[in-house]
């Protein structure tokens, strides 16, 4: 997934001399190809997140297409306010990268897991969310954020998950893609990030006959396209390596409890921080992410419903 938003940029950047990459003294190895191809167009503004965006901003005003590339537990949440106030209130096309989303970064404690992300920038107006579950998606996402002119956030989680689609898929800005289809009438996984391939082995050993659908878009969201997939479901099970206040399950559970009721169980991080410290496997069973735990909170909200 890093490898495709490296090779995503560097294709953009030398198509567009007037992008630019920021990083807050992150993406050293990552930014080797960009650095050695666009040498002009990196910035390394330091352990100074805040002022980066100030700059991004600036930046834009005059005409540059800034990246911001930070780990999403500091790009985006340390500088919500910037991002409120200096990019999206002014509707700048400002694109914000959010590296190691979730529990990517286990064992550097509280201080670098980000689970509320998408929460902390879903209310911001004029700030798109972007969330690929793979390589693939991210090449999709990466064209659309550049292309679209608008300040987005691009959440980047686990990158070695495996795949979720065989090509580049040709998405709309907003909608959700089919990665397993299924049929009607029973239950539809709606997935984003690192759960969409979880989400994908479930189905196929345990539901054969249930859809898989991943959501890259968290922000907007195609709601028409929800509301049928909804009508269509006896249940719909909600994955995301994210809070279940605010993120993915949230969107979909406010859509469906306007135009299409439906029981909905959204699996993510409960209202809590990590206990401890561990590898990135540990902290998903910590937290009941892993595929055992999540099979088995599926099982009982069946079996109470």
């Amino acid at each position: 997934m890093r490898a495709a938003f490296s090779d995503a940029l560097v294709r953009i950047a030398k198509a567009d001399p007037n992008v630019l990459l920021l990083t807050g003294d992150h993406g050293y190895a990552l930014f080797d190809d960009f650095r050695k191809e666009c040498p002009a167009q990196y910035i390394n503004a330091g352990i100074a997140e805040q002022n980066m965006v100030g700059m991004a901003a600036g930046l834009a005003r005059v005409g540059f297409r800034p990246f911001v590339y930070g780990l999403a537990a500091f790009i985006p949440v340390r500088v919500v306010e910037q991002i409120k106030l200096d990019v999206a209130h002014d509707q700048l096309p400002v694109i914000f990268i959010g590296d190691g989303a979730g529990f990517v970064y286990s064992h550097l404690g509280t201080s670098h897991q980000s689970t509320e992300d998408i929460a902390c920038t879903r209310a911001i107006p004029n700030l798109a969310i972007y969330s690929p579950a793979d390589r693939f998606e991210v090449t999709t996402c990466m064209e659309l954020a550049y292309h679209s002119k608008a300040a987005v956030y691009l959440r980047m989680g686990k990158s070695d998950r495996g795949d979720v689609h065989s090509v580049v898929p040709q998405a709309r800005l907003g909608s959700l893609l089919e990665a397993k289809s299924g049929t009607s009438g029973g239950i539809t996984f709606i997935a984003t990030g690192s759960l969409v391939r979880t989400a994908i082995d479930m189905a196929v050993a345990n539901y054969p006959d249930a859809a898989v659908w991943s959501a890259p878009f968290i922000k907007p969201i195609d709601s028409q396209q929800v509301i049928s997939i909804c009508k269509q479901s006896r249940v719909v099970v909600v994955l995301e390596e994210h809070s279940v206040l605010g993120g993915l399950g949230s969107a979909i559970s406010e859509v469906a409890s306007e135009f299409a009721p439906v029981r909905i169980l959204r699996v993510g991080v409960n209202d809590r921080f990590s206990h401890c410290c561990g590898t990135y496997e540990y902290l998903l069973k910590e937290h009941g992410l892993d595929r055992s735990a999540i099979e088995l909170k599926i099982h009982d909200f069946l079996a109470a419903n």
